[in-house]
Order: C-alpha cells, then structure tokens, then sequence
C-alpha cells in the first residue's frame, strides 16, 4: 500500500499517479477528507483523556484531605463515556481509511512511460529473428492434435473451459521445462529453490495486493478462507512478511514451480483458444526482496534472467516497458517479455517483470534493519515469470514445427526428455 504520510504531503503526485493509470481520484479525495476527520477526532480525544488525567489526579488528591469529589467522578463518568465514543469513531475512520489504501494502486516509476493503453507500450530490444518457413505455419491447437500432446476437449470434460490436459511428450515437455528453468535459476542466477503451499490464507493474499480488490478472480474455498494460489510470487513475497530482516542477508532471491489458478473473469472472450488463455497453468517465478537502492538494478538483472530462458530456448523475443496505464495493480515498473509465435502470428506475453518498490513490503510489513542498531526500513519486492509455460509451449511448438509435422526438441530440453530429438 502507499504511505499514508506521503498521501498527506503529496496529495498531487498521489493524484498525478491515479490519473495516469486510469483510475479515479475519488479514492484519493475521500483518503483526504477521512484523514482529516481522523486527525480532528484524535485531538479531541487527547483533549478529552488529558482531561480526565488531570480531574483523576484531583479528585485522588479530593479524596485524601477527605473532601467530597462525587460531582468531579460523576462528570468523569460522562467523559469516559465520550472518550468510548470517540475511540469507536476513530476506529470506524480508520477501518475505512485502510480499505481505501488496500485498494488504491501503486504510483508508476518517473522512469515509466504515460500512457492509457498498450499502444503506449515501448518496445526496449528484440532478440532473435524470425524463421522463415517453406510451409504454412499452423498453430499450436492443430499441432499439438496431429502429435496427440495436448487434449483440449477431454481437459474441458474433465474440469471444464480452460483447462487443459497435457499427455504423452506434451506431458514430459511440460515437465522437461519446469525442471530446466529451476536448475537454470538455482545453478545459475543464484535463486534459492522453494517448493510452497500451493493455498494462500488471506492475509497472505492482501500482502501481494489480489485481496481485496481482485478476489473476484480468485479461486477461493470458502469455508477456510484460503485461496489457490494465481501465481507463485504470492507465497514468495510473503515468506518474510512481519519480519525485520537483517540487511547484511539481502538481497534474498527465491525460484518455485507451482501451478497458478486464475479466473480470468473479466477476459471473457478474449484468445481463448489453445493455450493463450486459461483457468490453470504452470509457471517458475523469481522473486526478490531487496534494500531500496538496489531495486532497480535488481529488476534489470530479473529482466536477464527470464531473457535467458527464452534465448537458450532459441525463441525470438522482444522486451517491452509498459505505459502507465497498462500496468497492474502492485507494480511500480514493469517489463514484458513477448515471444514470437509465427502460428498465430502473435508475439505471447511469456514473463512480465516489476519492481513493486515497497508497496508489498507496507502490506506485509516486511522490514529490514540497514545496519545494527538502525531503524527498520521497509524493503522493496520483485517479482518475475521465469517463465510462464502455456505460451512458451505454444510458442516452441510454433517455431520449431516441421513440414512433415513433427516438432523439434530445442536442444537444451534434450536431456530431460529421455535424449528425445523430436516430438513426433
């Protein structure tokens, strides 16, 4: 969440943010005017216990030169009763103050560009060119039902629309990818392996910023209040929430496989076909918490790493920053990674980088101590696809099909498909 003192001191570059990202500046104006009243009802609270400090001092002293203070503790009944009602009106203003800041957005880095829609978008460099085919390229949805990998009806039957049931080589490709990235994470970029609950408890959730503005689109079990989790960077981030983290350990960088759930509720319609789109799917996230002044060359180096997933995968790709206005909820600066899918004739969104500075950090209240002795600091979070894999899937299925209709194993998936050299 965003800080209430800077909210207060800023109310401007507060709305600046709002405005550039699409969203109303009620919120911050009813912020304004809550805080406001709270700050009067505090002073007049104060005034009122001060008072009743002072009359309880006098009527003690009443008491012991055996004067009569019955008036003075009948007039202090009424004050406490004010005071109760007063604390009960504090806390109905500070209630609301904090689900307005748990559902106000991060302000966007100076560094990101303004704009309302992904038109907005820059492109920041492209990797890899496109291969030129002497056939038709056909999408992953026909290759993936000639090869008999991939079965997107019996997926439907068995869970229903967006859900899709891998088999055979599609299943072991699957796997070969999960396992690759974690070791190229692990022995490479320096990533800590965590193999987390796949269920999230609220708090959990409101930490990383899904709850409670986005709990629609979770995949909720009521009667525990627990969430399946939409992506690993919710149990991730939060590992050291409520924790002052000595600052000589950061920055901490965590890698998990854990399969992600959305409901995707308000993309009804929107590339549903095959694999573009859907309820359930794999992924390896990369997380960091870091000091303040590391973040952002963080984020680069995290931008790398996913970069180098696609390039050892051999798949054409583009990095491109996001505007103001098509960037989440959490995040103050964000990269995409796209890969080319010549099937399709898209470029996929396959990974999606941020920086969320210390907007988790104030919801999880995660801090750190600078040096011995100091004042805990709140940390900044990152997070990362290293990759997503339904797109990557589409995209090496795409890019690395045959005219006879098989499929070529990129090369570094080899080993973990058995020595495998083609699907097929």
């Amino acid at each position: 969440m965003l800080d209430p003192k800077m909210i207060r001191a800023e109310p401007e570059k507060v709305r600046w943010g709002l405005i550039n990202r699409g969203e109303d500046t009620e919120q911050l104006d009813r912020f304004l005017a809550l805080d406001e009243d709270r700050r009067r009802l505090l002073t007049k609270t104060e005034g009122r216990k001060a008072e009743r400090n002072r009359v309880s001092d006098e009527i003690a002293r009443m008491k012991r030169e055996r004067m009569d203070a019955s008036a003075e503790i009948e007039r202090m009944r009424g004050v406490s009763q004010e005071i109760k009602a007063l604390d009960a009106q504090v806390a109905e203003v500070e209630a609301e103050i904090e689900a307005i800041l748990l559902r106000m957005p991060n302000l966007p880095s100076k560094t990101v560009p303004v704009g309302k829609d992904a038109s907005a978008n820059v492109v920041v460099r492209t990797w890899g060119e496109p291969r030129e085919f002497d056939f038709e390229p056909a999408p992953h949805w026909d290759i993936a039902a000639t090869l008999d990998i991939i079965d997107f009806g019996r997926g439907s039957k068995l869970a229903g629309s967006g859900f899709i049931l891998y088999k055979g080589l599609g299943a072991r490709l699957e796997r070969a990818l999960i396992n690759w990235m974690l070791d190229l994470h692990t022995s490479e970029h320096g990533y800590t392996e965590v193999f987390p609950p796949f269920l999230a408890n609220r708090r959990t959730m409101i930490g990383t910023g899904q709850v409670p503005k986005f709990e629609f689109d979770m995949y909720r079990l009521p009667e525990d209040d627990l969430f399946l989790i939409p992506t690993a960077e919710v149990p991730l981030t939060n590992i050291p929430n409520e924790e002052i983290i000595d600052g000589a350990r950061l920055p901490l960088y965590y890698t998990a496989y854990t399969p992600c759930f959305r409901r995707e509720a308000g993309a009804a319609g929107k590339d549903t076909r095959g694999l573009l789109r859907v309820h359930q799917f794999d992924k390896v996230e990369m997380v960091k918490v870091t000091r303040p002044e590391e973040s952002y060359e963080e984020l680069e180096k995290m931008v790398r790493n996913a970069e180098a997933v696609l390039q050892r995968l051999g798949l054409p790709h583009r990095v491109v920053l996001l505007c103001t206005g098509d960037m989440g909820f959490a995040p103050a600066k964000t990269y995409d990674l796209e890969a080319w899918a010549p099937g399709v004739g898209q470029w996929l969104e396959v990974s999606s980088c941020s920086n969320c500075e210390d907007f988790q950090a104030r919801r999880g209240n995660t801090r750190f101590r600078p040096e011995p002795g100091a004042k805990p600091e709140f940390v900044h979070t990152l997070n990362g696809s290293g990759v997503a894999l339904p797109r990557t899937v589409a995209a090496i299925l795409e890019n690395y099909q045959q005219k006879d209709g098989t499929v070529l194993i990129p090369e570094v998936l080899r080993p973990y498909m058995g020595g495998a050299q083609v699907i097929g």
